[in-house]
């Protein structure tokens, strides 16, 4: 049986990646050469901070997008495992320039 993985990498610029594969050990390693993505290619080298693990790549993928829709603050909270934090943050809205 074929196991997926939702990930998240901290780029050297402390920014995240979310990405979502099927050989998470490959997909890390292909990252670390600067051919994960355009991304982190840019912004080496990377650092694996959570791993979600999924039966299916098409499952693991419906997550991906769902945390690339995420704000950092929530995506922190998901890293962490502060899995109660999650719906508080994603009702909370983001300030405007106006306020």
């Amino acid at each position: 049986n074929i196991m997926a993985w939702l990930y998240i990498l901290q780029c050297a610029d402390g920014s995240y990646y979310v990405g979502s594969t099927n050989n998470i050990n490959r997909r890390i390693q292909e990252h670390d050469a600067g051919m994960g993505s355009k991304y982190t290619a840019s912004r080496l080298p990377v650092k694996l901070v959570y791993a979600e693990e999924f039966p299916s790549l098409r499952d693991a993928y419906e997550r991906e997008k769902q945390v690339q829709n995420w704000g950092r603050k929530k995506r922190e909270a998901l890293i962490r495992g502060d899995f109660k934090s999650l719906p508080e943050l994603a009702k909370k809205k983001r300030k405007t320039t106006a306020e």
